[in-house]
């Protein structure tokens, strides 16, 4: 017999979810713990820096922090994604001068203040007069004089230091590259052997840029498209039909566009994610200033508390807690923040201004409905019953006033609902009648903190039992103060 820590298993208090990468400053047990206490959701494995063997012991301890709290814990492994970078220099370095002509070449040579060898073929057929090329992350500005064969001339809007290998932007063209290179595909092999949940797709332009990705995977764990290029803007509708999810990397986007275009395509990117109900997470520079500092300026609080209001299903913390000095304090803000916004008076209004209307389905009209009951009658939450998580998301996608909890067969359902706005996973049994999903549903709502006697539950399955996209059916329970049985998986 063996007796369920429940204080372990209460709802977060909050519907959006909080993503924080690992790294050096947060990739030990002790301290992975301490970031899920603080309210860190799901974590991000950043396959751009480490080794192999380090990412599987950061993997192995967070699965080992689902045993110890019996909560499912998402994983989403970052690929890098192609790196256009420069060649090398004489010094190691060169000064560009403002309105200085500079020169990109194939000559496999050290470079100089005029010229530099840019080991890319494929910008040398697609890049046009009068389009941009920026280095260093946008701080020297090129604009494209003219393209012979095997030389590019620029002039330097804005000049600057340019060292050995420092990456390349080329936001006015496409480039006719795909998004996974042979180290990608080396790193997504380890995380589907790794039984990582989300593999995030970094340089996406084009849908099919996903297909490759996607065939790799072989239906294991859920895709997520990385939006940092405007040529994928373009394409938005497609990209996002295609993938899984969708993450606003507003770091990239934010050097090949102008600062001020970031924030608009921001809402327009999580508005149209949002209307499918896959989950959308914001990220890139949230805390920045907390790597340093123990508290953020007001501007990223502000910036965090816009992209909750927006109705994003994550946020996400990189360097604040991957190599930062206050990984744990940077989580309880994002969590304080986060929590503070739902509780203001209009955060409900101002989080259904998205339209949402249900499909011409069954399954979207009952879901739609839940939310109705919720606005309605007072009831402490919503228990969907799953298989594959699609009730799941179509429920979180109306943005419901109380809090949802999934109840599935699969583990690998449950740690991907971890990423859905007001989700809480619960890996279980199936069920194989009416009264076991009552039953099943009350038990379940206790354990966890959702409900205690006297509470009204809303509940969402289909019939039969078990046969996913079947959902025909809400049923609203009164608890009537079950005790709590032995812990059964």
């Amino acid at each position: 017999m063996v007796k369920l820590d429940t204080s372990r298993l209460g709802p977060r208090g909050r519907k959006v979810k909080i993503l924080a990468t690992t790294g050096p400053a947060c990739s030990d047990i002790d301290t992975l713990r301490r970031l899920f206490q603080a309210g860190a959701d799901a974590f991000r494995v950043n396959m751009s820096h480490g080794e192999h063997e380090v990412h599987a012991r950061t993997i192995r301890n967070i699965r080992q922090l689902e045993k110890e709290f019996y909560r499912p814990i998402a994983i989403l492994a970052d690929l890098q994604g192609p790196k256009l970078r420069v060649g090398t220099f004489k010094d190691g370095r060169a000064t560009i001068p403002h309105g200085a002509t500079f020169k990109f070449d194939r000559v496999g040579e050290p470079g100089d203040a005029t010229r530099v060898e840019l080991p890319h073929p494929e910008i040398f057929h697609v890049v046009e007069e009068g389009q941009r090329l920026l280095v260093n992350d946008g701080k020297i500005r090129l604009r494209v004089q003219s393209v012979s064969n095997g030389e590019i001339t620029c002039k330097a809007e804005v000049g600057g230091v340019i060292s050995d290998r420092k990456g390349v932007n080329v936001p006015d063209a496409e480039i006719p590259i795909p998004a996974l290179t042979d180290k990608d595909r080396r790193d997504l092999a380890f995380a589907m052997e790794q039984g990582v949940d989300w593999i995030g797709l970094s340089f996406v332009q084009r849908p099919d840029d996903l297909a490759e990705a996607r065939k790799l995977m072989n239906g294991r764990g859920a895709l997520c498209a990385k939006i940092e290029k405007p040529q994928a803007i373009r394409r938005l509708d497609e990209i996002i039909e295609m993938a899984d999810g969708i993450m606003v990397a507003r770091g990239d986007l934010g050097v090949e566009l102008e600062p001020q275009e970031v924030p608009p395509l921001q809402k327009k990117i999580v508005n149209k994610t949002r209307l499918t109900g896959k989950p959308v997470i914001v990220a890139t520079q949230m805390l920045e200033s907390m790597i340093e500092s123990p508290a953020p300026t007001r501007a990223e609080v502000s910036d965090v508390a816009n992209a909750v209001y927006d109705g994003a299903d994550a946020v996400m913390l990189s360097a604040e807690t991957a190599a930062g000095d206050w990984p744990e304090e940077a989580v309880l803000m994002m969590d304080s923040i986060a929590r503070q916004v739902e509780k203001d008076e209009g955060y409900k209004q101002r989080v259904r201004m998205l339209d949402t209307p249900p499909d011409a389905t069954l399954a979207d009209a009952l879901s739609h409905a839940c939310m109705t009951i919720a606005d309605t009658v007072n009831i402490n939450a919503i228990a969907v019953f799953t298989s594959s998580g699609s009730s799941a998301r179509r429920v979180s996608r109306e943005r419901p006033a109380v809090p949802v909890m999934v109840l599935t067969p699969s583990m690998q359902v449950a740690r991907r609902v971890c990423l859905l706005w007001g989700g809480h996973p619960v890996a279980t049994k199936d069920i194989g009648s009416f009264e076991e999903m009552i039953a099943k549903g009350k038990r379940m709502a206790l354990r966890h903190g959702f409900a205690g006697e006297g509470a009204r539950i809303a509940m969402l399955a289909g019939v039969p039992f078990g046969q996913a996209g079947a959902t025909n059916l809400v049923h609203v329970v009164n608890v009537q103060g079950d005790e709590l049985d032995d812990y059964d998986s």
